[in-house]
């Protein structure tokens, strides 16, 4: 059985068995994973192929297929006799990861700062350049809209195979991403933040743009070192 401690999220029946089964095991990746990314599976949770197979209401052929992917991506470990885990929070890889990040962050922001066509700043201003009072509050809202921010950062830059990189490391941490934003005081920074970037960018101001990007990121980093086991312990306390 799967031993997850946090409350189960709702998963909605996978579609009749007459899909393809390509199909079915593409459902349940995403729906597994979304799991994993609510917390639903925690870290370490051990977890059955019939359990999940009942959970998400799919054939173990589809679901093994579903559950190899995840393995490969890193969400999973396959534990031999017992089934499988949700991987630990590997926190190396993720400082690994963010730092990543700042490498390409770091670039697209330098491009952007030199083209002559940036559309995409204008969209990006309408959401994080507005007084306080119309700032989101929701931490939940707030996290999605910075994983926009920064994907869109990238995807401006016009370097397709960079974009291709950074949505997969999107993906590795969004997990633990998701736990900047549970207080309000990061969420405010994060308004601030942005809004530096996005004048330094707007203004050309390369070497600017650079550094107030890498500070962004790195405090990210450092803020999820911090909360990230006192969230994990409360998740499992308010199952």
């Amino acid at each position: 059985m799967c031993s997850h401690r946090a409350r189960p999220a709702e998963v909605t029946p996978l579609s009749p068995a007459a899909t393809a089964p390509a199909t079915l095991a593409d459902q349940a990746y995403r729906r597994l994973k979304q799991l994993i990314f609510e917390f639903a599976l925690m870290p370490g949770d051990r977890c059955s192929e019939s359990e999940l197979a009942q959970r998400l209401s799919v054939s173990r052929t589809p679901l093994r297929q579903a559950l190899q992917r995840l393995a490969l991506d890193g969400f999973l470990q396959v534990e031999a006799k017992v089934g499988w885990r949700v991987a630990p929070l590997d926190f190396d890889t993720f400082d690994e990861l963010y730092d990543l990040r700042i490498l390409i962050e770091g670039h697209a922001a330098a491009h952007l700062a030199e083209l002559e066509d940036r559309p995409a700043l204008a969209a990006l201003a309408d959401i994080w350049l507005v007084p306080e009072a119309d700032r989101l509050a929701d931490g939940v809202r707030v996290g999605q809209l910075d994983e926009q921010f920064h994907g869109q950062l990238v995807q401006a830059s016009g370097n397709r195979e960079m974009a291709r990189v950074h949505r997969e490391i999107t993906e590795r941490i969004r997990i633990i991403r998701r736990l900047d934003f549970t207080k309000p005081a990061r969420v405010q920074a994060t308004y601030d933040e942005h809004a530096g970037i996005l004048r330094a960018i707007t203004r050309r101001r390369t070497d600017e743009a650079r550094r107030l990007l890498r500070a962004h990121i790195e405090q990210s980093k450092l803020e999820v070192r911090h909360i990230t086991l006192d969230m994990l312990y409360r998740a499992r306390r308010q199952a």
